[in-house]
């Protein structure tokens, strides 16, 4: 049986991961076992670009922490070699990162995730992996509004054209009639 202590200090480490469930819009759970060293140096360096935590985290303690955080659902994914990868701004920065390893590697798999609190599945967090950036969806959004705003300019600029030309003709029937 654990000393008071560590079990103290165990409670204290669920309650911290925990928090960092609670204050994380998207979290992914994937199975780590049998990438390199080399290779999880590189991983986890594309993840802190991005703005992700990674970290490996024993079943019991990542399932009590999800318990404390209010997350239900992901109890099934936290069997063999469990990491996570949380991001609190950017919703597909850590689904679009591991699922491009996972692809990559033949021992690395994504298992599950989470979306603001609530449990997705691995279809899910590849569809999530393959919506565009924040940045390019903002992009995007204002392309759609600044097309009827160009769209109206091109009628104005239309008609007050007509309006030019139809003014130049009667400026020029005037001018042979004089």
């Amino acid at each position: 049986m654990p000393s008071q202590k560590i079990l103290d200090e165990k409670k204290k480490a669920v309650s911290e991961i925990a928090e960092t469930l609670k204050s994380s819009c998207t979290g992914v759970i994937v199975n780590y076992s049998g990438i390199t060293v080399e290779d999880d140096t590189k991983l986890r360096k594309e993840l802190r670009e991005t703005g992700c935590t990674y970290k490996v985290i024993k079943n019991t303690m990542l399932r009590l922490a999800f318990k404390e955080a209010g997350i239900d659902g992901l109890d099934g994914s936290l069997k063999g070699s469990t990491a996570i990868a949380t991001n609190k701004d950017d919703y597909v920065a850590p689904a679009k990162v591991l699922s491009k390893y996972a692809e990559d590697s033949k021992t690395f798999e994504v298992k599950s995730g989470f979306v603001d609190g609530k449990a997705v599945s691995i279809d899910e967090i590849k569809t999530l992996a393959s919506l565009p950036s924040k940045e390019v969806l903002i992009g995007q959004v204002l392309r759609g509004l600044n097309g009827p705003i160009s769209g109206l300019v091109t009628v104005l600029n239309g008609t007050m054209k007509g309006l030019v030309v139809a003014l130049n003709a009667i400026a020029e029937k005037e001018k042979e009639s004089a």
